[in-house]
């Protein structure tokens, strides 16, 4: 036999032995694996998942994933339906728009009364005059429109425009319901016409008064108007049966509340008037 033989015979033996002692040892390993398990069952599953997948990372929810993975959020109000019959029985805008329209006229009247000698220039800027002549043609504007009034302490100084409307513009304030005299205007200043207070008296400070209480009175009755349209609507909802009997009574309770804090707003300003013009 030739050494190339011998060394391929001795070759091929090595191998096989390797071969086989490899076997050996991964039978052994998996006897004593067996083993292990059945002395240990409890731990079974710990040491299966020791040797199981990790689960899959899934990616953080971000601003734009929040917002897909919600499906069950609620629609934008933009794209909300029309009014049920029970929201409009808690919808108190119109209520509320008419008792600040109420309380905006209130103060503007308050706003025009003459007390204690004092009198607002946007009464006399409101008198209409008359300019041009019967044979011309006559033309009504507004005084404030053609002169500014400037009040300074107890005389209002009205600055015409032009001084073709001081008889005009003095006609106007003589004739007006306001006890004023004009006068006449001076050299150094010809084109500014002096209207002096009359001095205050009882009557007038009573006057005054009288009309403050009207004005709050004529704002109360705009508020109760407003409360019976929405009252109106909230008895068509009963016979209808379109809202619950329970959030009618809500409804009503709420607007009782709302037109009771006009009220009281109106109250509010109108003694506060009240106590400006008597102590003036």
């Amino acid at each position: 036999m030739s050494r190339t033989t011998i060394a391929r015979t001795a070759l091929h033996f090595s191998s096989t032995n390797s071969l086989c002692a490899t076997s050996r040892a991964i039978q052994t390993h998996c006897r004593n694996l067996r083993l292990l398990r059945a002395s240990t069952p409890q731990c079974s599953s710990h040491a299966i998942r020791a040797f199981s997948a990790s689960a899959q990372l899934h990616k953080k929810a971000g601003k734009t994933n929040k917002a897909h993975a919600r499906t069950d959020s609620t629609p934008p109000v933009a794209n909300a339906g029309p009014l049920t019959p029970t929201d409009e029985a808690y919808d108190f805008s119109n209520l509320e728009a008419e008792i600040l329209k109420a309380m905006e006229k209130l103060t503007h009247e308050l706003s025009q009364l003459r007390s204690g000698g004092k009198l607002n220039p946007d009464i006399v800027e409101s008198l209409k005059v008359q300019l041009g002549t019967a044979g011309h043609g006559k033309e009504s504007v507004r005084l404030g429109d053609i002169a500014q009034v400037v009040p300074r302490g107890r005389v209002l100084n009205v600055i015409c425009g032009e001084a073709e409307h001081i008889k005009s513009i003095t006609t106007a304030i003589a004739a007006s319901p306001h006890s004023l005299t004009p006068l006449a205007p001076e050299t150094g200043n010809p084109l500014t016409i002096q209207v002096p207070l009359p001095p205050p008296t009882g009557e007038t400070r009573r006057a005054a008064v009288e009309s403050a209480v009207r004005a709050s009175e004529r704002a109360d009755n705009m508020i109760q108007l407003a409360r019976q349209e929405h009252n109106k609507m909230l008895r068509k909802f009963k016979l209808s049966r379109d809202v619950l009997p329970d959030d009618l009574q809500k409804a009503r309770m709420q607007m009782e509340e709302v037109v009771r804090k006009g009220h009281i707003e109106v109250k509010r300003i109108a003694d506060g008037a009240k106590r400006v013009l008597e102590s003036q």
